[in-house]
């Protein structure tokens, strides 16, 4: 299945939002990763945290990939951890901001 995950922090109301998206058309099946558009990816889920609650994880080492976890968002722990990584770096610059997280788990094509 190939996944995205778009990680916003905004400042202005205090929150982190984390979007899952996937795609789910079969007849994208065989098309390139780098040739999918914006629109191939449907909206699976969105997760809000407060941001003191992460900066409070970030700063107790080991705790954010728990933090991001709840009883609908349960990413497997190899995406958790990148995520994890990916917020560390969102609270690490002095400004608000997104990145993207893709994966794909299909094997690869021989």
């Amino acid at each position: 299945m190939r996944q995205k995950y778009q990680m916003i922090r905004d400042d202005a109301e205090k929150i982190l939002k984390i979007r899952e998206y996937a795609i789910i058309d079969k007849n994208l099946k065989n098309v390139a990763t780098a040739n999918l558009r914006e629109m191939d990816f449907f909206l699976l889920y969105e997760e809000i945290y407060d941001s003191s609650i992460i900066e409070s994880a970030i700063a107790n080492n080991g705790n954010l990939i728990q933090a991001l976890r709840t009883v609908n968002f349960f990413p497997a722990a190899n995406y958790a951890a990148e995520l994890a990584d990916a917020v560390v770096d969102l609270y690490d610059s002095d400004k608000e901001g997104q990145s993207e997280l893709f994966f794909d788990d299909a094997p690869p094509k021989v």
